[in-house]
């Protein structure tokens, strides 16, 4: 695989902790991109993905939009048009919060759970293309990219 200087086509950076942020982000959109492609036969955008992820974890419990948000991905994004966009597929079920009327659960449906079975398949068949690092290589990796949160 070319380095990430021939990539972008540039050798000088500021800062090794400049280039290794830019890095970061480059290999992210790589990373979101390749996903895409996996995604897109199955009409599913990364956020619907994720949404069903947690979904699939709470099952069989129901979830309120405000803990799904609070696990997503990428917590900025539309959740209520994620739901709307699912529910029309028929991928989630949506009822009113028997404690709260004004609220609303979330549940996958049975069908939701079909459909991230099947990508989990189409996922294990690429495995070796997504998963590059070793264990190792993935445990520092994470390590360091929490440190760069500020965790």
């Amino acid at each position: 695989m070319p380095s990430f200087e021939n990539e972008i086509k540039q050798s000088n950076f500021a800062s090794e902790q400049l280039k290794a942020h830019l890095n970061v982000l480059f290999t992210a959109n790589f990373l979101y991109n390749k996903i895409t492609a996996y995604l897109k036969p199955f009409n599913l955008t990364h956020e619907q993905y994720n949404v069903l992820r947690i979904l699939r974890g709470s099952h069989p419990n129901s979830m309120c939009q405000k803990d799904i948000l609070s696990r997503m991905v990428s917590p900025s994004s539309n959740l209520t048009l994620i739901i709307n966009k699912l529910l029309n597929k028929k991928w989630v079920m949506v009822e009113k919060a028997e404690r709260d009327r004004r609220e609303y659960v979330i549940n996958i449906s049975p069908a939701g759970l079909e459909l991230l079975s099947q990508i989990d398949g189409v996922l294990k068949e690429v495995e070796d293309q997504l998963f590059t690092l070793s264990v190792s290589e993935s445990f520092h990796l994470n390590a360091l990219l929490d440190k760069l949160r500020g965790s």
